[in-house]
């Protein structure tokens, strides 16, 4: 396992499992108990998105390990390093797989609309678990691109099979909304977190020792993706985790503003800001007003 098998082609991931290649851009495979699976792991240079329909093996990005059983989405975004253990007792892998280029997606609208789909860097535990009615859908349009690429390639292939990309992938982000909402115990554990981490940055003084904190140091404590921490808390609460920091350093900004004792350099400087002037423009910003007026105001 320590080698890095490197697919930067459809071609070459083809290749290795003994795939046809029918498009060098865009491609559909099924694993099943014909397919050689042998435990590798693979740096993909496209975006890949797999259906499982049974475990049979396990999945990982990096050192964290995919939570998923039967009828779940799994993705992988250009870059990413995946890892395939093969379980030894357990069923062969029974699986199917969307593989598109980001070149396929060139002068297209999916292609200015693919960091909407923050999925492709979920990880961890952040998997797409699927109801059998879910699965039914997305396997639906898996087929029909299959279908398209077993026609000769015309003037309407790119844009059918584009058009069936973006509505699978409209779908998921769709089901990981449900996911957020089925979950909401465990998502309102994370938002009180978030929380009181919130308050414990500046009360411990960690922003004067260490800055602004990002929405990615949160995330990590919560042992959670940025992006799937940052779209629960936006599914929970309908702001973004960095609005919630934003809104944060405002408030405490006005409260130590109203400290006689402080004056606006060593309030920046608390708050975690480097220069005095990267605080009076987030003020006037955030609050509508400069810390003077803001001051002058609560005074009156």
């Amino acid at each position: 396992m320590d080698q890095i098998i490197k697919a930067d082609t459809i071609e070459q991931y083809n290749r290795f499992f003994e795939f046809e290649t029918r498009h060098p851009l865009v491609g559909i495979v099924h694993f099943d108990s014909s397919v050689p699976q042998p435990t590798h792991r693979m740096t993909l240079g496209f975006y890949a998105l797999f259906l499982k329909k049974t475990t049979g093996c396990i999945i990982n990005y990096g050192k964290t390990v995919y939570d998923f059983d039967d009828e779940t989405v799994v993705s992988f975004a250009p870059g990413q390093t995946v890892g395939i253990h093969r379980l030894e007792d357990g069923p062969a892998p029974d699986a199917v797989g969307l593989l598109f280029h980001p070149d396929f997606l060139h002068r297209t609208s999916l292609g200015q609309k693919m960091k909407q789909y923050s999925f492709f860097s979920y990880a961890s535990n952040e998997a797409l678990h699927l109801s059998t009615e879910e699965r039914i859908i997305l396997q639906d349009y898996m087929e029909k691109i299959a279908q398209e690429l077993q026609h000769p390639i015309d003037k309407f292939s790119k844009s059918l099979i584009v058009s069936n990309i973006e509505v699978l992938l409209n779908y998921c982000m769709r089901f990981y909304e449900r996911q957020f909402v089925t979950r909401e115990e465990l998502n309102n554990g994370v938002l009180v977190r978030f929380e009181r981490m919130l308050s414990e940055y500046w009360d411990s003084g960690m922003a004067k020792l260490h800055g602004l904190p990002t929405v990615k140091y949160f995330a990590d404590k919560i042992c959670l993706s940025p992006n799937y921490f940052g779209d629960l808390v936006k599914s929970e609460t309908g702001k973004t985790a960095q609005e919630h920091i934003q809104l944060k350093i405002a408030e405490v900004a006005k409260s130590a503003l109203l400290d006689a004792n402080l004056n606006t350099k060593q309030v920046a400087d608390m708050i975690g800001f480097q220069y005095p002037q990267h605080f009076l423009r987030f003020f006037k910003k955030q609050v509508g007003c400069t810390p003077k007026e803001f001051v002058n105001s609560a005074i009156a």
